[in-house]
């Protein structure tokens, strides 16, 4: 079988895998979010945290509510690096250095999970399995949880006795932790389990080598933490190596399968969100478009990695260069494309390594704002915003004023939505120019040139962006890196929070207004097609200037 079909045929069992799934899993989280009913698991979580689940918050307190967990969760984890060195099962590591520990501790916080460290080399079984593993399940459903209150404000009206409310931060994000990410993850991290992934609490063994000598490796609970990492998009690997070494992705069914678990939720929330807000057939616009920017994207990897010319690469079939000859071209293209257009960050290859054009598609998919299918809730509410920016458009070439879904969309929703867009851009356009202008950063590129620009840039990228992924020749565990990052981690999750919940807010409290024969269809596949060249025109405007000194320079020169 030639390499080429393989890939195609990987992509063709996925998509019927995630067709399988999309409809019994949007339809079960609609149901989730929707019911009135408490798990007596939850009523005791609730009865713990001093949080009453039915009461009804407007989006101030909402908003506090995920600032408030958010908050306690980053001491929380940067005190548990802090004191590792006195904690059982710390496998003989030191505590983790103050700048290391900050950046860490809002990076799983933020849903990122970039990683400037070695995890088999740093951190123990307590902080692994205590601490991050904790972090991916609660991150994932803080997410969750906020996309979740932004289809509330688009259902719900002042007419209504909900009006104005956008449900109960603490319900939502106990819910969705216990009735949706856990079963799914332990059903993951079976069938990991049965690939071959690790799951143990074993300490450091020594391992002999072919050709003489031996090198280091310790155990830990691998399969369980692979199977969240995926699911609930954070992507940090228990290994250096993360989804390449074969105790976290053993062969090409365990990457199948995690490439699976990245998407699932992601898609199935469009779904959700067509049930939740009355209209199916607005949640199959949001899918299309998703699924058509991921569909572009996986194929235009392919092309640029399979016939990137030299003899070389003709002779290995493509540009197999940092990628794990037991995936290939095909599966570490899908995955590339899986994890950077949503906000996993977890790799089965390198993409320093990639052709120079594969490098910037990475790129572009964590600049589009991560939003086909995006991170779990914030990939729908991300894409929301830019339906809203849509209609918006579609508005002033008509004359008419702006609606969606029955609301208005008026000058507070226009400013909010705009300022959403904006966040992230800034971070990591301001941070790529402070950081090549000073002399310090500099000095942690491992390339000079387009290349080394790119390392640059793609660390700001993921980092604003919640992706976590990296181009592997940049030093980053520095003073300079590992706040700067952080800053831009933690700003890029909560500030487009505020905007998004303050938006809800204000969409709920509207009145539904009747639809009439000069209402937008935004049902329809003219506007899944305005939204994404919407999506693609804004990035593009954006992010070229800088694409065009790094990735796309290189992939000219080469």
């Amino acid at each position: 079988m030639s390499p080429v079909l393989a890939g195609v045929l990987q992509m063709l069992a996925l998509i019927v895998a995630l067709g399988l799934v999309y409809r019994p899993l949007g339809d079960f989280m609609a149901r989730v979010y929707s019911s009135d009913r408490h798990l007596r698991v939850e009523k005791w979580i609730y009865k713990a945290i001093g949080a009453n689940p039915d009461s009804a918050m407007r989006w101030p307190a909402y908003l506090r509510g995920v600032l408030a967990f958010s908050l306690v969760s980053i001491l929380f984890l940067y005190l548990l690096q802090r004191v590792q060195g006195g904690l059982p099962g710390s496998l003989g590591f030191r505590s983790i250095d103050p700048d290391q520990a900050f950046n860490t501790a809002a990076s799983f916080v933020a849903n990122t999970n970039w990683q400037s460290y070695s995890g088999e080399q740093a951190m123990g079984h307590v902080v692994q399995t205590g601490g991050l593993a904790v972090q991916n399940f609660v991150s994932a459903a803080v997410g969750m949880a906020v996309a979740i209150a932004l289809v509330r404000g688009f259902a719900r009206s002042r007419t209504t006795t909900s009006g104005g409310e956008l449900g109960n931060f603490w319900a939502d994000l106990v819910r969705g932790t216990v009735r949706i990410l856990i079963p799914v993850a332990v059903v993951g991290a079976l069938v990991l389990v049965a690939c071959g992934a690790i799951q143990n609490f074993a300490g450091i063994h020594e391992v002999g080598q072919f050709g003489g000598g031996s090198q280091q490796w310790n155990g830990g609970a691998v399969a369980s933490q692979e199977a969240i990492k995926e699911l609930g998009t954070n992507g940090g690997g228990y290994f250096n190596a993360n989804s390449a070494h074969p105790f976290e992705n053993p062969n090409g069914l365990s990457n199948l399968l995690e490439v699976f678990l990245i998407l699932v939720i992601p898609f199935a929330m469009t779904r959700t969100f067509g049930r939740m807000v009355g209209s199916l057939k607005q949640g199959y616009a949001i899918l299309a478009t998703m699924v058509t920017i991921w569909l572009a994207f996986t194929a235009l990897m392919m092309w640029t990695e399979f016939h990137h010319g030299g003899p070389a690469f003709d002779i290995a079939g493509g540009a197999m260069e940092g990628k794990e000859t037991r995936f290939g071209i095909g599966g570490s293209s899908i995955f590339s494309v899986a994890t950077t257009l949503t906000s996993t960050g977890a790799v089965n290859s390198f993409h320093s390594s990639f052709t120079g054009f594969g490098g910037g598609i990475t790129m572009l998919g964590m600049q589009l704002g991560e939003i086909a299918p995006g991170g779990v809730g914030s990939g729908l509410y991300g894409m929301l915003i830019m339906a809203v920016i849509a209609v918006f458009i579609a508005g002033l070439m008509v004359g008419r004023t702006p609606e969606y879904l029955g609301k208005k969309i008026g000058v507070r929703e226009i400013k909010l939505a705009a300022c959403y867009i904006l966040v992230t851009p800034a971070l990591v356009l301001c941070f790529t120019a402070a950081a090549m202008a000073l002399p310090t950063p500099g000095h942690s590129m491992t390339n000079s040139g387009a290349h080394g620009f790119s390392e640059i840039l793609y660390a700001y990228t993921s980092g604003a962006n919640n992706n976590g992924s990296a181009f592997a020749g940049l030093g980053a565990d520095t003073q300079w890196f590992n706040t700067t990052i952080g800053l831009a981690m933690l700003l890029g999750r909560f500030v487009p929070m505020v905007f998004v919940l303050a938006f809800a807010g204000s969409l709920a409290e509207q009145r539904q207004i009747p639809e009439t024969s000069g209402t937008l269809r935004t049902d329809k596949p003219l506007f899944a097609g305005l939204l994404v060249g919407t999506i693609l025109i804004i990035a593009g405007l954006t992010y070229f200037p800088a694409l065009a000194l790094g990735p796309l320079a290189e992939g000219l020169a080469s």
